[in-house]
């Protein structure tokens, strides 16, 4: 199946999946459409901090006034479209899945892929085997217990809150088995049947195998012997195939036309379309780095985009257009996950690396040795892109131009970046809260203290919010900006020491502060923040239609464009998280 970003074009697969985790999809809420004025009363207030000047704040007031008359024709389509034309769906998800991720022709990474960096397994045997051999076995065993909760919908439907809101489980179907495919001006999600493939794809030193993780019968992990020695056989062979230099995963790294023309060269090659099939339909990849990498800056840049911080590595050990990637390395062990961001947001994933990161290597062995004895074995292992292949590519002066091509355009993306990684051990969450705050919001203040000292002004700062409560949401925009932050802004001052007031002062600063962003969190996740909604109106402008004034808007427009992106998921086992800028000078 390829999915075009209109889930609506999937339900029929969880009908025919069945189980408990999709039977309770009808009965979410639709996404509302806001009245023009809740969200114009709702927009002033995060923009009019960031006026240079008092020509520039009447002048957007000015559009203000003006616009619920520019827009009742348009806010009448998008009740319309809400009721008439998607009424089993959300008016936004098919918009928002093409124009901010499908349609999107920047590389997917560092401008879309995010990072998760688990904590170490303690468990890992002390004896000869590889590190990386046991923890990646266990992650494969864990991650195969998940997909088999998945791909049966077995699994509970998510909840939230106390009340135990429940979530939608939309997600889950791009989860596994699932890759990005590049096409002109358009992406497809290519997704395939789980019960036709039970491997999953390994990457080591730049070459990928496919190797059997499940019984095919019962869809059970194979046991921790079996996926040990596969992996052992797959660092073995890596070993001794010739360089991966001219390896086909530089491609992934490019902007999007670029690999799609790429891929549709590379296509016309005997044999390629079977092997681009084994390597995109596998459960997800495991990527085996040979890397001594141990600081959570050297891990988080490795998990990032793939190369280390000294960018010497000559192959390139993952495939980005791949739903889920785990990343382990082998001399050490270390783990973490790099997710392609277009039909899944990293919310559902939490509660996958929740259950990887809770199965450790003795775990793992003890559930093994409960359902398989000390069954083992080899399972099933083929190397995708084999020597016959490899010379074909070699061979090839298009193939290898595209390659060369793509090598040039990840370093260059890649050496533009640098990642630093700070790490606050002074207090947590718990101190936060009972000294009366939200932990979100107080450390989103903070975020906005040290970006106002480092721009030398605040700006426009985006936080993304869980629409997950509605049937096919996925987020809304939290602004970071009020006249509440930029009052504790001014009040703290450019440098530390700056400030005036006594400590009680900023104190009561920082309560506003941290109230109104809550406030606007809460009121977000309702329905009720303003830029996916002003966005649904600026998609129904035509051509030859007369834009609204606000749109345009230079004050308006500068509130809208993050330099400063903290969307963020914690859980006790992620030692560290990240991804790009939203906008070059962020």
């Amino acid at each position: 199946v390829d999915a075009k970003g209109d889930y609506r074009e999937e339900v029929f697969l969880e009908k025919e999946i069945g189980g408990s985790l999709y039977q309770q999809q009808e009965s979410l809420p639709r996404l509302v459409v806001p009245t023009v004025e809740q969200t114009l009363q709702t927009l002033i207030p995060t923009v009019l901090p960031l006026a240079e000047s008092k020509e520039e704040e009447e002048k957007f007031l000015k559009a203000v006034d003006d616009f619920p008359r520019q827009t009742t024709e348009l806010q009448e389509k998008l009740l319309h479209r809400a009721s008439h034309e998607y009424p089993d769906s959300s008016w936004l998800s098919h918009w928002w899945n093409r124009c901010a991720y499908l349609q999107v022709r920047d590389s997917v990474v560092i401008n879309v892929s995010y990072f998760f960096g688990f904590a170490s397994d303690g468990t890992l045997p002390s004896r000869s085997t590889i590190p990386g051999i046991a923890r990646g076995a266990a992650m494969l065993y864990a991650a195969a217990e998940y997909r088999q909760e998945v791909c049966s919908g077995n699994m509970p439907p998510e909840t939230i809150g106390k009340k135990a809101t429940l979530l939608d489980s939309t997600a889950f179907k791009y989860m596994f088995h699932a890759c990005r495919l590049p096409q002109l001006q358009e992406d497809v999600y290519r997704l395939y049947d789980p019960s036709r493939h039970t491997h999953v794809t390994v990457a080591c030193n730049g070459h990928f195998f496919a190797m059997d993780i499940v019984d095919p019968d019962t869809g059970a992990p194979l046991s921790m012997p079996s996926l040990e020695a596969g992996l052992e056989a797959i660092v073995e062979k890596s070993g001794s195939m010739p360089s991966a230099e001219s390896s086909l995963s530089w491609l992934t790294s490019q902007d999007r036309d670029a690999w799609a023309t790429a891929r549709t060269d590379l296509l016309q090659l005997e044999g390629m379309s079977e092997a681009l099939e084994k390597l995109e339909s596998g459960a997800f990849l495991l990527c085996l780095d040979d890397e001594s990498a141990l600081s959570k800056r050297e891990l988080s840049t490795l998990y990032l985009h793939g190369s280390n911080v000294n960018f010497d590595k000559s192959y390139l050990n993952r495939w980005f257009d791949k739903s889920i990637q785990l990343i382990c390395t082998l001399q050490h062990g270390k783990t973490g996950y790099l997710g392609e961001h277009s039909l899944m947001d990293g919310m559902p994933i939490v509660r996958f690396a929740d259950h990887i990161t809770k199965t450790t290597y003795s775990s793992a062995v003890r559930r093994s040795k409960e359902l398989h004895g000390d069954k083992g074995g080899v399972p099933k292992v083929e190397i995708i892109f084999d020597e016959g292949l490899l010379e074909k590519i070699s061979n090839s002066q298009t193939a290898m131009e595209h390659i060369e091509q793509a090598k040039s355009y990840y370093k260059k993306l890649v050496s533009s970046h640098d990642l630093q990684v700070q790490s606050f051990h002074g207090f947590g969450s718990s101190f936060i809260k009972k000294s009366g705050f939200s932990p979100d919001a107080f450390v989103q203040m903070a975020m906005q203290l040290a970006t106002y000292r480092l721009f030398g002004e605040q700006v426009g700062t985006y936080e993304a919010t869980q629409m997950r409560p509605y049937l096919h949401g996925r987020t809304e925009t939290t602004r970071s900006v009020s006249p509440q932050s930029s009052a504790f802004l001014k009040g703290m001052g450019l440098r530390r020491g700056a400030h005036e007031q006594t400590p009680q002062e900023m104190l009561e600063l920082l309560r506003d502060a941290t109230t109104a962003h809550s406030n606007y969190i809460r009121s977000a996740s309702q329905g009720y923040g303003v830029d996916r909604h002003l966005f649904g109106l600026s998609m129904l402008v035509t051509e030859g239609d007369a834009t609204p004034t606000l749109f345009t808007d230079p004050l308006y427009t500068r509130a809208k464009r993050w330099r400063v992106s903290t969307s963020n998921l914690t859980h006790p086992n992620f030692d560290n998280w990240g991804y790009g800028e939203v906008v070059p000078d962020g």
